[in-house]
């Protein structure tokens, strides 16, 4: 992709920041209801970034009811972007807009493009290029601190994904 170069995962530091304060937008490619192929992203401050089963990871999760739930659920290739604080209000935006309702990329501004077949977002900083590997629903036994249930009032555990890393694109300094 134009003005990125693939960096090495040892480059990829500060894990904690990139999901928990700067935030991310978690986008995949699928098939609407009407069989349109389209590609939709949505924000998300919770996740890790690891190393699991001898490979390098993220954990993402996604709640069933987000419009880009469909789509992480037909495809294999996620992509997780990161981006300068610049672009908070684009990231507040599709965090609380529904991609059912509005074109996320046209009202925000950023756009989409593709590297292998994923889709990825050229106005990142940084875009995590993904495959799934498992996925499991979050589940109330499973939760040993009950207090933590309050994130879920009507049920509606998060969807897990593990996701194995094959590469990383970085934006290269102007």
């Amino acid at each position: 992709m134009k003005n990125f170069s693939e960096i090495s995962l040892g480059e990829l530091d500060g894990a904690f920041d990139l999901i928990g304060k700067d935030w991310m937008l978690i986008t995949a490619k699928g098939k609407n209801a009407a069989g349109e192929e389209i590609v939709n992203t949505m924000t998300a401050s919770w996740g890790c970034l690891g190393f699991l089963w001898k490979r390098p990871v993220a954990f993402i999760f996604v709640r069933p009811q987000r419009y880009t739930y469909m789509l992480t659920e037909q495809t294999t290739q996620i992509t997780l972007s990161f981006f300068e604080e610049k672009y908070r209000e684009a990231l507040r935006f599709c965090g609380t807009k529904s991609g059912r309702d509005v074109d996320k990329f046209a009202a925000t501004g950023l756009s989409v493009d593709f590297e292998d077949g994923a889709p990825v977002i050229p106005e990142a900083r940084m875009n995590v290029l993904c495959r799934k590997i498992y996925t499991d629903i979050l589940k109330k036994e499973g939760f040993l601190e009950k207090d933590l249930l309050k994130n879920y009032p009507t049920d509606d555990f998060h969807r897990v994904y593990v996701v194995e890393i094959e590469k990383v694109l970085k934006r290269e300094e102007a």
